[in-house]
């Protein structure tokens, strides 16, 4: 009536398809107190902890750095449909429209307008005197203000999970720049959509990807597969800056002579009554205020482009932008040029910078942090959040972004490794139950 089977159980972890993306702060803030050192040792232990339990080739990491700006690098930029490229090497950001928080598929097809290498956010005097355009001080770029600093290191890195690669890669990572979570977290969801899966299968033919990864990013509602996000940030929103269209590429209005470097701007229009007829205003040869004011005219003022003497070459935007700061220009080409007093120059100035960047308040970015947190939560994707050494406003963003409050870590010093064992651990555990 009754057959007793003797065995014996035992809990297996199950094979599953992990998809996780490192997105990571590499702001100018990460190199005090040695942030930037304390990462990367964090950093390669979870890859290393991660991958030693995977011996089917199921685990991928995408690492997704971010500062100001999240660079592509050449290979995943070169899949967007980029326009007004600054051909600057090693520059591959794209500013995102509002709208692409809106969604989690990154659109592939629509016109992604790349990065100005500018420096909109350096000061300059605004003295009615010229300052020289290579001042450095006050008019040359400093190229750590740039919105895309330019970097072979600091790039988004494609699934892999080769932990001697991947280990390279962070500690490659560099310090430099402003603060853009949204803009990290965005590029961070963008290697985990299905959407891309077409874009994966080209960079494998391409050799870009493992093979290994075919297939991938799975569809959210596939029951084998994981999707994890690690979004760590040290700080909070840093208001963004982005050059307007008509400004980022194509010839400017600029011209600079050959032979000593002076410029001079063309005006067809909306010039002030003390230029008359000439149309370049050149304001090297203006040395005082009797020249702003219109007293001596002849000054600032010419019929033609400055020449002194070895030519002189009408400017594309890229080459101002790579040598003078937004500012600079604004006042100096600008301001000075059709002003004719303290007030009106300062107006000048204001419609200058208003034309040619844009700011995005820091409200609203946290605002589109939070929409593309939730959306992402709401595919199946867990979301773990470390702010490290982060001011209450950066731990507020991170807190909500994470999937729970236990998947929210506030770390400082050593603790972020601390942050990343947790984490490790916690995704063997939900590998081994779902």
């Amino acid at each position: 009536t009754e057959m007793d089977a003797l065995g014996h159980s035992m809990a297996e972890q199950r094979i599953t398809n992990v998809e996780i993306v490192l997105v990571l702060d590499v702001s100018g803030s990460m190199a005090s107190n040695s942030r930037l050192v304390n990462l990367k040792a964090a950093a390669k232990e979870f890859v290393d902890t991660v991958l030693s339990s995977d011996g089917e080739d199921r685990i991928s990491i995408a690492i997704v750095p971010f500062n100001g700006q999240v660079n592509l690098g050449p290979v995943l930029r070169a899949k967007f449909a980029v326009t007004d490229g600054p051909n600057v090497t090693n520059v591959d950001c794209v500013d995102l429209p509002a709208s692409t928080y809106n969604t989690l598929a990154m659109p592939t097809t629509t016109s992604l307008p790349m990065t100005a290498y500018a420096d909109s956010y350096s000061t300059t005097n605004q003295s009615t005197s010229h300052t020289a355009p290579s001042n450095t001080s006050y008019a040359t770029i400093a190229t750590a203000n740039v919105w895309c600093p330019a970097s072979s290191a600091n790039i988004v890195r494609l699934p892999s999970n080769n932990a001697t690669t991947l280990k390279s890669q962070i500690d490659g990572l560099t310090a430099v720049g402003a603060t853009s979570i949204n803009a990290g977290m965005r590029w961070g969801t963008a290697l985990i959509d299905p959407a891309l899966r077409t874009m994966y299968s080209q960079l494998i033919t391409a050799g870009k990807i493992d093979s290994t990864w075919s297939g991938r990013p799975y569809d959210y509602t596939d029951d084998e597969a994981m999707k994890i996000i690690i979004l760590m940030t040290d700080g909070e929103h840093f208001a963004e800056e982005r050059i307007n269209s008509g400004y980022r590429s194509g010839l400017s209005p600029i011209y600079k002579s050959t032979g000593d470097g002076n410029y001079s701007i063309r005006f067809t229009s909306g010039r002030p009554a003390k230029a008359g007829t000439n149309e370049y205003w050149v304001p090297h040869l203006c040395t005082s205020s009797n020249c702003t004011s219109g007293t001596d005219v002849s000054s600032g003022w010419k019929s033609t482009a400055w020449n002194s003497g070895s030519g002189v070459v009408q400017q594309t935007w890229p080459q101002v932008w790579s040598a003078l700061r937004v500012t600079y220009v604004a006042w100096n080409l600008y301001g000075r040029a059709l002003g004719t007093s303290s007030s009106t120059r300062t107006t000048a100035y204001n419609n200058a910078m208003t034309a040619i960047r844009t700011q995005t308040e820091t409200s609203a970015m946290d605002t589109q942090l939070q929409k593309i947190c939730t959306l992402t939560k709401n595919q199946k994707t867990t979301v773990y959040g470390i702010a490290f050494e982060a001011p209450a406003n950066g731990q507020t963003q991170i807190a909500a972004c994470a999937s729970s409050p236990a998947h929210y870590f506030n770390a400082s010093g050593l603790q972020i490794k601390t942050a990343f064992r947790a984490i490790a651990s916690n995704i063997s555990q939900l590998r081994l139950i779902q």
